[in-house]
């Protein structure tokens, strides 16, 4: 399985919201045996080339958020977000590790160009116990107070668990600043967080054949609340589905959005541009630093969980 081709490049630059750049496409993947890795500076080199200007690096544990703030430190195409996987709370929990762990987070956030507090939030489909979900909660509380603290956004993993994400978020108040990252809800969940203020992230499924649900979503949700991504290397968008996913794919998505649409691509590239700065701020704001030291291509722990 090889990496696809470059896409014709978009007239108005996007940015891609929530991306892994420091996961290995091929890692536990027998279709995927003998392909050739491609390392974050590829990855942005190609992005750069096809109008994607720039990108949110996710951490999903301790290590990776730690390679994420240190990676936006020195590269201008790049801003962090640091936090604890819901799915990586369980078992820290039992450890009694999840304070310690948490602590890291709340430190790491407060480091130049870390922009958001994700992703974080609550996974019923892989966590279904009832012990598992209480540290999912935990956390999830814990990072919600950590971005309001550092006035960053939030991104939110929501997997089978639209009424409890909410429900936390209502209850201990959200940051002004929320997305859900890789909105995964019908048209009536989408009018509800939009309603919120809240931001919905649309990655790749949104252009699979039996996603019609989520194109309705895109359709009632106004414009301003709109955000793009591709959680790579998965999730890769329609017509590479299969192959592995990057930034530089992002033209796909954005394209075949806004046909869904019936929009110029280049009018809805302009205001998820708009948007990603609403959230995040600008690449430039902050000043990336000479580096003073080698660079592991991979941390420890990396590949995480969806």
């Amino acid at each position: 399985m090889s990496w696809p081709p470059l896409p014709e490049a978009l007239v108005v630059p996007v940015y891609d919201n929530h991306t892994h750049l420091d996961f290995d496409a091929s890692e536990g993947r027998s279709d995927r045996a003998g392909e050739e890795p491609l390392g974050w500076l590829e990855q942005l080199d190609r992005a750069s080339s096809v109008g994607v200007r720039g990108v949110v690096q996710v951490g999903t544990d301790l290590a990776t958020s730690r390679w994420s703030a240190e990676l936006a430190s020195r590269e201008p195409r790049v801003l962090a977000a640091v936090a604890i996987h819901p799915n990586d709370a369980p078992a820290l929990e039992r450890d009694g590790r999840l304070d310690e762990h948490l602590a890291g987070i709340a430190e790491l956030a407060g480091r130049p160009r870390v922009r958001a507090v994700g992703e974080t939030g609550l996974d019923f489909f892989r966590t279904p116990d009832d012990a598992g979900q209480a540290a999912q909660r935990r956390a999830f509380e814990a990072h919600i107070e950590i971005a309001k603290e550092q006035g960053l956004a939030l991104q939110i993993h929501d997997r089978d668990a639209h009424q409890a994400v909410v429900e936390t978020l209502e209850r201990v108040g959200a940051p002004e600043r929320t997305v859900f990252h890789c909105f995964s809800g019908d048209a009536g969940f989408a009018r509800y967080v939009a309603e919120r203020g809240w931001y919905l992230s649309f990655s790749g499924t949104v252009t699979f054949k039996n996603a019609g649900e989520l194109r309705e979503a895109l359709e009632v949700i106004p414009r301003d609340r709109i955000l793009l991504e591709t959680d790579a290397p998965y999730l890769t968008p329609t017509p590479h589905r299969g192959s592995p996913n990057s930034s530089y794919l992002i033209p796909h998505t954005l394209r075949q959005m806004a046909a869904h649409l019936g929009t110029d691509a280049s009018m809805l590239a302009a205001q998820i541009s708009s948007n990603t700065e609403l959230v995040y701020g600008h690449w430039d704001d902050e000043p990336v630093v000479t580096p003073t030291g080698p660079f592991d291509e991979h941390p420890e722990g990396a590949p995480g969980a969806l």
